[in-house]
């Protein structure tokens, strides 16, 4: 499957399944898009998910943002 139907098909189920559970989103948004058409697709090098986990957990957080609950 080619990498931007699968985005696609993730974002079509994920945001109706968000509407569903909360119907208050469809107020909240412009016309009820959740996502924007756009998308970043990385590679990683084959670097094993501890050290992927541990460079993730390492980055600063912007200000304003609250930290992962523990």
């Amino acid at each position: 499957m080619a990498l931007a139907r699968l985005v696609n098909s993730l974002k079509g189920v994920s945001s109706r399944l968000m509407r569903r559970d909360f119907p208050e989103l469809e107020r909240r948004f412009w016309w009820g898009h959740l996502w924007w058409a756009s998308y970043f697709a990385g590679s990683v090098g084959g670097a094993p998910l501890n050290v992927l986990n541990q460079y993730v957990e390492q980055q600063q957080r912007p200000l304003g943002c609250a930290s992962p609950p523990a």
